[in-house]
């Protein structure tokens, strides 16, 4: 009986587990056994418009592990947000009651207003970190050094705004042989990143806005989730024979040529790119994505003039025989259309080598407006997409931009001479968005006739 309360107590929020015990004595005594343990300050009932201080936080945390059991410690988080700063002798002393107990998960948070904690690897020594299978850590110091010979169980290693450099992590890396994920983000020492042939568990990478980073060398032979983050500058990105991966993510806030990607990447099965710049060397259907059922592209919208031609994007579906779901964002969250608007006569859109895309099934536009090369892309999928299910096209965070003009009759006029007669029995054309009702009115005649 004692063990089956144990476990329904261990399930309760760590708040509610300290209010019970607070009215029972049968599970004052179990919470102490608690498998996993998570300090913040709404756990604790610290919010930051109580009066609480730093002082009470350290009170409460020290109470609770005095009295806690030799026994059954799997998961430690603490993470301290606004103005709570603890001293390092504290930390110091939680982390090394936790990694003397054997746990599994660290989850490490200080307070990015102050100065960052110096993670005390000296607490790592002996058989000390080798129990930890998930490491994360944010806003603080971390230093591995060549004597570093712990975390022989570790699977997934996250650092957030850490003090590392890449030779550092170098040394932490080669001795992660069980590694399986490694994110890095606003790790700003590192210059170069080196993934020994070592990790052959490593089957996720996710890098992002590490802002001095030059240069990403993997040699990790079993990656199949990529995700990359560039802000300001290019990174020279060496992948080996990237064979096994097949889902990869990029966000660029500079120009990213994706042409090479199909024969870099030739299992690639799900593709996301996020870029505000012009999307540099489409593919060409010579060069092809043979595996690829998911694509996800957001680009810019007009805010100036005409900065995208969106009809280019085609190539990317003429690319990818197998794709089942094209997904369009148009970046500019609130689009002030002045160019492009019905330009050039809609009797004579511009065609696009003919191809057939015979496996595509769902595609959506968000953030669809009446620019030209727009409606002439969603014009082409109506006419290419033999297998279409639903075609949707959301407008709600558009408008038209011209003063004195209802948005929907603008969106009316444009859906019907650029799709009357295009939209295939069997498939849907969807409108969300305020300008959906515009679509009521005209929905029979944009059916194909039969």
């Amino acid at each position: 009986m004692q063990d089956i309360l144990c476990h329904v107590h261990s399930l309760l929020p760590l708040r509610d587990a300290a209010r019970a015990a607070c009215v029972s004595h049968v599970f004052l005594n179990s919470w102490r056994c608690r498998p996993n343990l998570y300090f913040n300050t709404e756990a604790l009932g610290l919010e930051a418009n109580c009066g609480r201080t730093s002082r009470d936080f350290t009170k409460i945390v020290d109470h609770i592990l005095k009295k806690y059991s030799d026994i059954g410690l799997k998961t430690f988080q603490l993470a301290m947000y606004g103005c709570y700063y603890i001293e390092s002798c504290h930390l110091d002393s939680w982390l090394h009651l936790a990694l003397t107990l054997g746990i599994e998960e660290l989850i490490l948070a200080t307070n990015s207003m102050v100065p960052k904690y110096n993670f005390p690897l000296s607490l790592l020594s002996g058989k000390s970190g080798n129990s930890i299978r998930y490491l994360r850590l944010s806003f603080c110091i971390f230093r591995p050094t060549v004597r570093l010979g712990c975390f022989k169980s570790l699977k997934k290693l996250h650092l957030y705004c850490v003090g590392i450099s890449g030779d550092e992590l170098g040394y932490l890396l080669p001795v992660s042989v069980a590694l399986e994920q490694l994110e890095l983000a606003y790790c700003n020492e590192i210059i170069c990143l080196k993934i020994p042939h070592v990790l052959q568990r490593l089957s996720c990478l996710d890098v992002a806005a590490c802002h001095n980073l030059q240069m990403i060398k993997s040699e990790a032979p079993n990656l199949s989730s990529l995700c990359f983050e560039w802000f300001h500058h290019h990174v020279h990105t060496s992948l080996g024979e990237a064979l096994h991966v097949k889902k990869l993510q990029m966000l660029c806030f500079r120009d990213f040529y994706y042409v090479q990607l199909p024969t870099i990447m030739p299992n690639l099965e799900a593709l996301t790119i996020d870029s505000i710049c012009q999307i540099a060397s489409i593919p060409s259907v010579h060069s092809k994505f043979c595996s690829l059922k998911y694509l996800n592209i957001c680009v810019p919208g007009e805010v100036r003039g005409p900065v995208y031609d969106y009809l280019s994007l085609a190539s990317f579906l003429g690319a990818s025989p197998c794709l089942e779901t094209f997904i369009l964002r148009i970046h500019v969250p609130e689009v002030r259309v002045k160019y492009g608007l019905f330009s050039g006569d809609p009797s004579h859109p511009r065609q696009m080598p003919e191809h057939r895309y015979v496996k595509l099934k769902r595609a959506k536009i968000i953030g669809f407006y009446p620019a030209k090369s727009l409606l002439e892309l969603a014009s082409h999928v109506l006419e290419t997409a033999t297998s279409l299910e639903c075609l949707t096209l959301d407008t709600t965070y558009c408008s038209c931009g011209r003063r004195h003009s209802d948005p929907a009759k603008c969106y009316l006029v444009a859906i019907k001479r650029y799709f009357e007669g295009k939209v295939p029995s069997t498939a849907r054309l969807d409108v969300e968005g305020p300008c959906s009702g515009a679509l009521q009115t005209c929905r029979l005649s944009l059916v194909t006739a039969l």
